[in-house]
């Protein structure tokens, strides 16, 4: 039992998050939030529970979430980046800030709406 225990922690430490770019959306004003992390799930619930408890730093999208209920918005993951081959490299924030400016500028081309950057 003791082996086994041992390979499940082994193999939870070699699990990688999901990391990339989601998007909150408002279903009313269309408006949309983009966010990056590492860790899409972690992040997306944290969101979620910042949000609902009324304390997101984005001031607008906290109001408008606070005035339309969370009903009204949807979630989605836009894409996801895949791990380096190399297993040393652990920093991908440039990546993330990349892919960030690629779906502000892909989403501007579509006349997205964006809340302010207030954070």
């Amino acid at each position: 039992m003791n082996s086994r225990r041992k390979e499940l922690l082994e193999q939870f430490k070699q699990m990688k998050p999901d990391m990339g770019i989601f998007m909150i959306r408002s279903q009313t004003s269309h408006k949309c939030f983009l966010e990056t992390s590492h860790n899409l799930r972690g992040r997306i619930n944290s969101t979620l529970f910042k949000l609902n408890g009324g304390v997101h730093p984005n001031r607008e999208l906290q109001k408008e979430w606070r005035e339309q209920g969370a009903d009204n918005f949807s979630i989605e993951i836009l894409e996801t980046l895949k791990y380096d081959e190399d297993e040393s490299k652990t920093d991908y924030r440039e990546e993330l800030t990349i892919l960030q400016m690629v779906w502000e500028d892909r989403l501007s081309g579509e006349n997205a709406l964006f809340y302010s950057k207030n954070i």
